[in-house]
């Protein structure tokens, strides 16, 4: 199986800047609401919230993908979401990360195993990518939030 194989299942489609320059801050409602039997609900307000404070640590390193494909659907990333991927953030064993492999955007969990370095799909239905010194391999960020829609 060669890379491109690997690789395509999971394509990013589009890439967007962070802007935050506008603010625009939306209700929070404490307490948590049940997830299971419904409680009283509670009319009140206890603070508001700015998405951008909330879930872009760095703007500069910061920016938005779309993916498409299913190989990372079993870590809740499903086609069609838009991934968060902060650029200041280490790459570390475990986490998902966005890389390039010769010319190719991916999206896996990287697992670093004494001096190799493995990207696992989190889908059975795909093969691990081992990464070889032979391949143009590049991290450009760690996935710190998933947006998804349902």
């Amino acid at each position: 199986m060669s890379i491109k194989d690997t690789v395509m299942p999971l394509e990013i489609t589009s890439m967007y800047r962070v802007s935050v320059k506008c603010r625009r801050e939306i209700p929070l409602f404490l307490p948590m609401i049940s997830a299971g039997f419904p409680s009283p609900a509670e009319d009140f307000i206890d603070k508001r919230l700015d998405l951008n404070e909330y879930l872009i640590k760095h703007p500069a390193a910061t920016f938005f993908v779309r993916v498409e494909g299913d190989s990372m659907i079993n870590a809740g990333i499903h086609h069609g979401d838009i991934l968060i991927v902060d650029r200041a953030l280490e790459p570390a064993h475990k986490k998902i990360i966005v890389a390039v492999i010769n010319g190719e955007l991916t999206v896996k969990r990287m697992h670093k195993i004494n001096d190799t370095l493995y990207l696992i799909p989190e889908n059975d239905n795909f093969e691990t990518i081992t990464v070889s010194e032979e391949m143009d391999f590049q991290v450009w960020g760690v996935v710190a939030h998933v947006i998804h829609s349902i």
